[in-house]
């Protein structure tokens, strides 16, 4: 039995090399082991418990030859080969150093999931030289209880100051062929509905789950995106994404389906270069989450913990948003951005808006907006969203145009002044639109103005959108140069303090971490998109797996009228989803902005469902995951901020399921009424959406529920302590089940 071990030993010391490094996680279940190979190639492997669940996998960049090829140029063989030596930053490295450090603290976000966040990691930073270069890197590894982050750093030194990368060549290999829930790798959009297969089924179906976008660049028949989550046969769930994503392009994955070995595939320029850097730098982190149980997934808070701590130094102007709008109406059809249908081509500060005749179906005029006003303050909204207030929407989209909008100027039919003056009045402010038509360069023209007429204005948070093909013409909205550009826009507007809540831009990777004025992000398939055809109904199922792992989410939840004909007789569009369904992304779908954002008619129609939406908070002290399946079903309970509430969420995809949750969260010996919204026995997304029962029941830490929810439904709880003993005169104890 010895020798069986010391062969093992003896084994794993030969395939790892005389230099392997082991880094264990503070509660010893996970470890990487990190060494050069034969070839002086950067190595790493990774084991959960007595799982492996990365193999071998290298790590390397490949730079360009820097060569400038002309007429003028005579590069003779020598200079050429020197250059494809330089071009090669992925082998030929020994290990000259190698440091490790524990870390452990607890810091408070400014809004968030709970009121404090436990930072805890061991660390390794192992220095490397390339022999023949004499080139270093650092690759430094965080190994967390719930995670792995690593990244590449280079210092500043003589023979590596600026460089230009042409691939990142990061490998994850994959244990097997894994269950995975992806969406298709694209330089310009993750507004896709998700797939699950297995890893070996990517390149069958990914032809089938490209579906139409005002832009798009596909790249690979095996290329997903991250987030991405998958499962293994032995039940380990696996999450792997990127972390800190700051002057670098956005990471995809390609995957090598004969070996189930994805590689990092980096956001191009216009030129097909991935990233220009300048040392001393680093990549963002590569992050690979591990659990045997899914709710450790959507509990982690590995993407927060690898960015930087906030930088913003007053930050009390930063606060959670729950808003209403003039938006889906406009998403539905209903009504439009533009101002006329008159003209076909608008020249700003030249085109008169007074002499074109309005269409009659303009959303932002003065009359309707203040109609929203009232319905926010006498509901207790914070907030109204106004889209398509401003000149320039007659041709904003698809004419590659530059000087699309000023960001200041608005149509005929919409006084600023009358209107804020009114919505101040009623306790409630405006949340400005800023659509940039991906003309990234004119919103940086304007950007001062846009928000110094906001501050004029009290105007508290800013929604940016990016549609279609970006100017610089070229660009792709995940590349290195637009990254610069979105978090520029969001220093900006810290400076101005303005929270800020961007549409089509890059997924998040954390960063609101470090500038929380960051308040939310569209970034993928959101609720626009039930007007557009229609979303699976799980899909709201898998974005707190994937999408939401970086940041929080404008899903624009709310909607109760689900047959959109009734809105736009044109629009044949169908929500899939249960009205119990949009109640429990409230709770579900973190976020600290919250758009209700159906129609005012469509609230009135049912005010016992709304009541919910008006009662549930949007910043939290504490969150439990009680119950979770990428795809299937995910069950979370919320403590609001500075009060003894709770809210329970339920979404459920698949074949409905039936939940089985303990009250055990709950204050011992204290009594609380619950209020359960759940959908009905004959509700179904398709044919019976707004089927639904409220029951209310006393509950205390003892009581146990057993609760089912349809294909596409779910049920929201609303839970308050007993304040007063006649107000549970007639109701009834929620029994142990």
């Amino acid at each position: 039995m010895k020798r069986i071990i010391l062969s093992a030993v003896l084994l794993l010391v030969f395939t790892l090399g005389t230099d392997a490094q082991t880094l264990v996680s503070p509660n010893k279940l996970l470890s990487v082991n990190f060494y050069v190979d034969a070839n002086g190639v950067p190595t790493y492997t990774m084991n959960y418990k007595s799982n492996s669940v990365i193999k071998p996998s290298t790590l390397g960049l490949e730079l360009t030859e820097n060569r400038k090829e002309g007429f003028w140029k005579h590069d003779n063989a020598e200079e050429i080969a020197n250059d494809k030596i330089k071009a090669n930053f992925y082998n030929g490295f020994k290990i000259i150093s190698s440091n490790q450090t524990n870390f452990d603290e607890t810091w408070t976000p400014v809004w968030g999931e709970s009121t404090t966040i436990r930072n805890n990691y061991n660390e390794m930073a192992v220095t490397l030289v390339q022999s023949e270069t004499e080139r270093q890197m650092v690759v430094r590894f965080r190994l967390y209880n719930d995670g792995l982050g690593f990244r590449y750093e280079f210092p500043q030194q003589k023979n590596l100051n600026y460089f230009i990368i042409k691939e990142e060549h990061t490998q994850f290999a994959m244990t097997g062929d894994h269950t995975a829930w992806w969406i298709p790798g694209d330089y310009d959009t993750q507004e896709y509905d998700y797939t699950t297969s297995k890893l070996s089924e990517i390149r069958g179906l990914m032809k089938t789950t490209i579906t139409d976008n005002l832009s798009q660049t596909p790249f690979s028949e095996t290329g997903v995106q991250t987030s991405l989550m998958m499962k293994s046969d032995d039940g380990l769930y696996i999450n792997l994404h990127e972390a800190a994503l700051v002057d670098y392009s956005c990471m995809h994955l390609n995957l090598d389906d004969k070996n189930m070995i994805f590689e990092s595939w980096l956001t191009p320029d216009a030129q097909g270069n991935k990233g220009y850097m300048q040392t001393p730098c680093q990549s963002p982190w590569r992050t690979v989450m591990v659990s045997d149980n899914a709710c450790d997934i959507l509990s982690s808070n590995l993407i927060l913990n690898l960015n930087e701590p906030c930088k913003i130094k007053d930050v009390s102007w930063i606060k959670p948003i729950k808003y209403v709008g003039v938006w889906w109406e406009m998403i539905t059809g209903k009504s439009t951005w533009a101002y006329t249908d008159d003209l076909q081509s608008v020249q700003l500060g030249k085109t008169d808006y007074s002499k074109v005749k309005p269409n009659g179906r303009h959303g932002a005029n003065t009359t309707h907006v203040k109609e929203y006003i009232d319905f926010a303050s006498q509901n207790g909204f914070d907030a109204v969203l106004v889209e398509g207030w401003n000149e320039g929407w007659e041709d904003w989209f698809g004419k590659s145009k530059d000087d699309v909008f000023d960001f200041t100027t608005p149509y005929p039919d919409f006084d600023i002044i009358e209107v804020n003056g009114y919505a101040h009045a009623k306790g409630v402010k405006l949340i400005m639109y800023n659509e940039t038509s991906s003309s990234s360069r004119n919103y940086e023209r304007h950007l001062d103005d846009a928000f110094r007429l906001m501050k004029k204005y009290d105007y508290p948070s800013v929604k940016v959108g990016y549609v279609g093909d970006i100017i610089p013409r070229g660009e792709h909205h995940y590349g290195q140069w637009m990254n610069n550009h979105y978090l520029y826009t969001v220093k900006k507007a810290a400076d101005y303090q303005i929270t800020l809540n961007a549409h089509e831009a890059v997924r998040p990777t954390g960063l609101c971490r470090t500038y929380p004025n960051l308040i939310g992000n569209e970034a993928a398939r959101g609720t626009e998109y039930q007007a557009f055809g229609g979303s699976k109904p799980n899909h709201v199922t898998i974005l707190p797996f994937t999408r939401l792992q970086g940041g929080p989410m404008d899903y624009t939840p709310g909607i109760f009228e689900m047959d959109l004909k009734k809105v736009n007789k044109w629009n044949n569009s169908h929500v899939n989803a249960t009205i119990c369904n949009q109640l429990a992304l409230y709770v579900t779908m973190y976020s600290p902005l919250q758009m209700a954002a159906d129609l005012i008619e469509n609230y009135k129609r049912f005010p016992d469902a709304f009541q919910f939406i008006k009662d549930v908070s949007v910043d939290w002290d504490k969150s439990i995951y009680l119950e979770a399946e990428p795809g299937a079903y995910i069950t979370v309970a919320r403590k609001a901020k500075g009060t003894d509430n709770w809210f329970i969420g339920n979404v459920c995809g698949k074949n409905g399921f039936t939940s089985h949750i303990s009250f055990d969260f709950l204050d011992n010996g204290k009594k609380y009424i619950a209020t359960i919204y759940a959908d009905a026995k004959n509700a179904d997304y398709k044919t019976n959406p707004q089927a639904y029962t409220i029951k209310r029941y006393i509950v205390d830490s003892k009581s146990h529920l057993k609760q089912s929810s349809v294909l596409g439904g779910g049920y929201a709880i609303s839970i308050f302590p007993v304040k007063d003993k006649q107000d549970i005169a007639y109701l009834k104890k929620l029994y142990n089940m």
